[in-house]
């Protein structure tokens, strides 16, 4: 076993920083959060042990800034990093440097990043582990007669994709050939300026989609596990908005066999921390293809841990520093039907965000209601990051009873002085096509 933490850095704001500093400090570890100056007031600064203001509002002058959080590490005298998700979670070269400056970094091993960093990489390595996988084309390697010939095999839509994308940058759907090159050289810009990669493959677009992953969790030892699948089939412009578990659709075999997917994938990377194995879901012929892996803790993980009562990131913080996993497969317990929705500062018609001061808030709370959030009444929301303030998270004996306990809750937060996406999320789980599961990724395109 490997050393024990006694200082963890959490290199990450608001809800997801005090979400590990919970479980940190509950397992006797002092905790250090770090901010930008505009984030001086927010509640993750308030309730860690000690705070270092890493540098200006601009995320690429503080939460990005690796030097600027290694330095904190040293003024505070922290021996592990927790980097939360987004930010620098996924940065190969971020775990890297962390353990070279012998801190523990909470996640999996640099080489894991950058393997599974990239999807075109992560999609060869899903191949040879026998999980089923879209066919697509290396555009980077291609001429642009060779893309056209090659598109046109694969049949009209497709979608391109950024290598080292995510949530909706350099990725779009194209119906036809017609300014296919022109719509390439525009996404390679996009993704080189966002991920310094301007990488691009395209796949066979699915028509009638769903959008499930699977949480896994995996030791240093060689014991990996899954928690069951979470359905993100609810979404806005490739966010997520809602996220349930179980999947409704799938039946026991199918629940199976995507699990034991997501836990081969990770084993054939020799995956070490908390993981989630991402899936498109082709609801016409009833198959499912791998997406991406996503090398960290997720946003939509209290879903799993309200279903299956497991605390991920004492798992995660615990696998980090060597432990063998606690938990068998066998003896995880799935129970009820959870739901998550994701409230945003921003306009519910446009999804502009709408940064500003919370002139009240009032929390929902009783049976079954989570809440992890980072606001409260005179808060300020800042324009500079995310706009996710909160997450409601609920849980009931099944699908029906869980989505009017949602809405029970969704009456009783009240945000105000800002514009929120409340009454969306109401509009959503009110909807006939949500209750009955008709309804797939467009769905929110034609929500009336």
């Amino acid at each position: 076993m490997g050393r024990a933490i006694t200082k963890l850095l959490i290199a990450n704001r608001g809800e997801i920083a005090i979400r590990v500093m919970r479980s940190a400090r509950e397992m006797g570890i002092a905790t250090v959060s770090v901010h930008s100056e505009a984030d001086e007031n927010s509640l993750h600064v308030k309730l860690a042990d000690e705070s270092v203001c890493i540098g200006p509002a601009k995320s690429s002058l503080s939460y990005l800034n690796i030097a600027s959080v290694l330095s904190a590490c040293e003024i505070s005298g922290a021996d592990a990093v927790h980097p939360g998700y987004g930010f620098l979670s996924e940065n190969h070269e971020f775990a890297a440097m962390c353990e070279k400056w012998g801190l523990k970094f909470v996640g999996p091993r640099a080489e894991c990043l950058r393997l599974m960093g990239s999807k075109v990489e992560s999609k060869k390595i899903a191949k040879q582990a026998g999980v089923p996988v879209l066919e697509s084309i290396l555009v980077n390697e291609k001429t642009e007669q060779e893309i056209l010939k090659s598109a046109a095999e694969l049949g009209y839509p497709v979608l391109i994709k950024a290598s080292a994308g995510g949530g909706g940058k350099g990725m779009e759907k194209i119906e036809s050939e017609k300014n296919l090159i022109s719509k390439i050289k525009r996404l390679q810009q996009e993704a080189k300026a966002a991920f310094a990669d301007d990488t691009l493959f395209i796949e066979k677009y699915i028509e009638n989609p769903r959008h499930i992953e699977v949480q896994i969790l995996a030791d240093q030892h060689g014991n990996i596990i899954h928690l069951g699948e979470r359905d993100c089939t609810i979404q806005r412009r490739y966010q997520k908005l809602i996220e349930e578990s179980p999947c409704a659709i799938l039946n026991d075999e199918q629940r199976d066999e995507i699990c034991q997917s997501a836990v081969n994938l990770a084993r054939a990377v020799h995956y070490d921390s908390v993981g989630t194995v991402e899936f498109i879901y082709d609801q016409d012929a009833q198959k499912y293809y791998f997406m991406e892996m996503n090398t960290r803790i997720q946003v939509e993980h209290p879903v799993t841990e309200q279903r299956t009562g497991v605390d991920l990131i004492s798992q995660q913080i615990a696998v980090a520093t060597g432990q063998e996993l606690s938990l068998r497969q066998e003896e995880i317990r799935f129970q009820g039907h959870v739901i998550e929705c994701r409230i945003n500062a921003e306009d519910p018609i446009s999804g502009v965000p709408s940064p500003g001061v919370i002139s009240h808030y009032h929390r929902p709370a009783g049976l079954g209601v989570r809440v992890d959030d980072f606001i409260y009444t005179g808060y300020r929301v800042p324009p500079y990051y995310d706009s996710m303030i909160s997450k409601v998270i609920v849980s009931a004996e099944d699908r029906n009873k869980s989505i009017d306990r949602m809405l029970r809750a969704l009456d009783e937060t009240i945000i105000g002085g800002i514009k929120t996406n409340v009454d969306l999320h109401k509009r959503i789980l009110r909807n006939s096509r949500f209750r009955e599961q008709n309804y797939n990724t467009n769905f929110l395109s034609t929500l009336k």
